[in-house]
């Protein structure tokens, strides 16, 4: 007789609910696919071993979120001052997974790229944003204040909007 672990079922069925998330922030630090395979990888197996500590008075796309972005800035930083001495910025600069078939206007291509050329914690914001959090839950999630969030978003638009101008 086969005992299912009912927190084994648990882990899985929101895993797979929430692989966008994790697929969105892996095509978001990596370039390649071997890396962003290794990133959804290592932020898996951090979803497991912090599984335990999920408390339900927050949803689980923020934590899943909170727990992805956190691992993929710090594997971001590994990886970027191993290879630093051997690729150049524009190498970096890629944020959507290219071996999706995806039609892409310009526009949204040019986006991904300009997003892409952020530092950690503000691409981490403005990819929540873009999910529609709601400050509030941005704030939890990367734990900073509510009004930087604000403040933050309003200077990445501006960012942006000065990126598309040039």
């Amino acid at each position: 007789m086969i005992l299912i672990n009912m927190d084994n079922k648990n882990f899985d069925i929101a895993l797979q609910t929430h692989q966008g998330i994790i697929r969105k922030v892996a095509n978001s630090y990596c370039k390649n696919i071997d890396d962003r395979d290794d990133l959804i990888q290592e932020i898996t197996i951090q979803l497991w071993k912090s599984w335990h500590r999920y408390k339900s008075e927050f949803k689980r796309s923020t934590w899943i979120y909170r727990i992805s972005l956190n691992v993929a800035i710090s594997f971001y930083r590994k990886n970027y001052k191993k290879n630093n001495l051997h690729s150049s910025i524009q190498d970096e600069n890629i944020f959507f997974d290219e071996t999706q078939n995806l039609d892409l206007n310009d526009n949204i291509k040019a986006l991904y790229i300009y997003i892409s050329e952020l530092d950690e914690l503000n691409k981490a914001l403005i990819l929540l944003y873009l999910e529609n959090y709601k400050h509030e839950e941005i704030a939890e999630t990367l734990g900073i204040s509510k009004t930087n969030v604000a403040t933050k978003i309003s200077r990445i638009k501006d960012h942006l909007k000065k990126r598309f101008n040039q």
